[in-house]
């Protein structure tokens, strides 16, 4: 079985702050093609993801897109319970409705929370029941993913565990592809 965590940047550190913004549209057109590239090798059954604004949403949400093609389940984890009830309602509306659509939910911690340990908890429970991860994320500008950035590259030390980042020039790629592949053409003849 091959187990992806994914994880980046949250919505607001990627200046994305509703949900028409063109930026999610190139981010979960790189996400699919990531994703694909690795079901279509064999090499990729669970995506497992955070329940963060922003890209970790972005994942389960094209992940259980894909479900409707591919043989490929989608899970997300929190580490701790309660983990949106201080989101706006409209943020904890997306929240509980992809909590009910993906094929396994579960919190590391049984209890609201109460410390960073939790936290840490967390991200070591993705990293020891994963296989190898990807990161929306760019090492120039570090964000709230340093820390799962960091974690990686220590565990790296000890396991074979392989880590692949989209930073900002593969999302400019990506932009600019998803550009040439949807440019309609209005000529008519």
């Amino acid at each position: 079985m091959q187990r992806l965590w994914v994880t980046g940047y949250r919505s607001y550190e990627l200046n994305v702050f509703g949900d028409r913004d063109p930026k999610i549209t190139v981010i979960k057109y790189a996400l699919k093609n990531y994703f694909v590239s690795l079901i279509e090798e064999g090499q990729l059954d669970w995506i497992i993801t955070g329940a963060n604004l922003g890209v970790e949403q972005w994942a389960a949400e094209v992940g259980l897109k894909l479900e409707e093609i591919y043989p490929v389940r989608t899970s997300i984890m929190i580490p701790y319970e309660e983990f949106a009830n201080r989101w706006n309602e409209n943020n904890q509306v997306k929240y509980i409705n992809l909590k009910e659509k993906v094929d396994f939910f579960a919190s590391t911690s049984n209890t609201p929370y109460q410390s960073p340990v939790q936290l840490r908890n967390y991200q070591n429970f993705m990293v020891q029941h994963t296989d190898r991860a990807m990161m929306i994320y760019d090492p120039e500008h570090p964000g709230k993913p340093k820390y799962d950035y960091n974690l990686i590259q220590k565990y790296q030390e000890t396991k074979e565990y392989p880590l692949d980042l989209i930073d900002f020039y593969d999302l400019q790629d990506a932009a600019e592809e998803y550009q040439e592949n949807h440019q309609s053409s209005n000529f008519s003849e």
